[in-house]
């Protein structure tokens, strides 16, 4: 398994930040230990189920990642926790003395015709943080905003200085439970390194959605996963603890469905076969190349403009981005396997 382990390390550690200022989201008083708890909740809209007998309890402090394909009913999962949208059956249970910030891009609102430094704070020329009050200016500066770009109109702005803006909005909020959606969508690697550090050390609760992979390796301390059927399961760690996880419960639902006496006896290592020797050559290669794909898929099914387009394009490209976390966690099981014999 070493080979094995070696690339989940490597694709786990954090990244180095660029620069040298310490910043920190502007927290607020803490919540209660327990901050969200479901118990049995089936959820969704017109009268159908998204979310299916699903539990969890959510603690202060807990990194929470939300996966699944689009479509499957992650906003759906979070507008239940937040208790915006109720649960046909079950119950949503919150904590006390949670204040929220919600981070989507479709919903923060900026003003065009306003300057950066105004859509952050209005008229007032100091923003509050965890460690005190801090010049606007200076507090942009960490968002890669220069004085000058402070000043600029928010209609000069590309995509991403805008969602970069858009999340000094949101981290400028008191906030003890910090909720996103699709984040990093558009993010420059220096503003991606930067918000990692932020959640990471955020000492409220994070609800965090994401397709980006790495990320949700860095971030999270607990994963829920849409599994097909409404079925949201709990994982321990990141999107490749998801992976190993899942297949090892699957390999032991079968070999727990097995009769006694069919049961194989515990493998011993031995000389592989060729192909097997050539699988195990070949399958980081084929994970890389699965993972590219996947990002590739995500960016455009993260594009607004991609809607446009033909049906058929898009019911082709959103059914292969759900197929393709299968083979990934296929293509893990296998290896693990292969180096297991070897």
């Amino acid at each position: 398994m070493r080979e094995l382990e070696k690339l989940r390390i490597e694709r786990g550690q954090r990244r180095e930040r660029v620069g040298t200022v310490k910043l920190q989201l502007n927290e607020a008083e803490r919540s209660g230990r327990k901050v969200i708890t479901a118990k049995d909740v089936f959820s969704g809209y017109d009268g159908k189920d998204i979310i299916k007998n699903f539990s969890v309890e959510i603690l202060r402090g807990d990194r929470i990642g939300i996966i699944g394909p689009n479509g499957c009913g992650k906003s759906t999962l979070l507008n239940t926790l937040l208790g915006h949208l109720a649960p046909r059956l079950g119950e949503i249970i919150h904590g006390t003395k949670l204040e929220v910030a919600y981070f989507d891009q479709h919903r923060i609102t900026l003003d065009e015709t306003k300057s950066v430094k105004w859509n952050l704070c209005g008229d007032n020329e100091y923003v509050n943080t965890c460690s005190g009050r801090q010049h606007v200016i200076g507090y942009l500066q960490n968002f890669l905003f220069s004085p000058a770009d402070a000043r600029q109109p928010v209609g000069s702005l590309s995509g991403g200085e805008r969602n970069r803006l858009m999340l000094a909005k949101i981290f400028a909020q008191s906030s003890n439970v910090l909720v996103l959606d699709e984040p990093t969508n558009d993010l420059d690697v220096e503003t991606l390194d930067l918000l990692e550090e932020l959640l990471v050390d955020y000492q409220g609760t994070v609800l965090l959605v994401s397709h980006d992979r790495a990320f949700i390796n860095n971030v999270v301390t607990e994963t829920l996963v849409f599994e097909g059927d409404g079925q949201i399961n709990e994982y321990a760690g990141g999107y490749d603890d998801w992976l190993a996880q899942s297949a090892e419960r699957r390999a032991q639902r079968a070999e727990d469905a097995r009769p006694a006496d069919l049961r194989p006896s515990t493998p011993k290592k031995r000389k592989l076969s060729n192909r097997e020797r050539d699988d195990l050559k070949n399958l980081p290669k084929k994970i890389e190349q699965l993972e590219a794909e996947l990002e590739a898929l995500s960016q455009k099914l993260n594009d607004p403009d991609f809607y446009r387009g033909p049906a058929d394009e898009i019911e082709t490209v959103t059914e292969r981005a759900g197929a393709i976390p299968l083979e990934l966690e296929t293509a893990f099981a296998r290896w693990a396997e292969l180096e297991g014999l070897s």
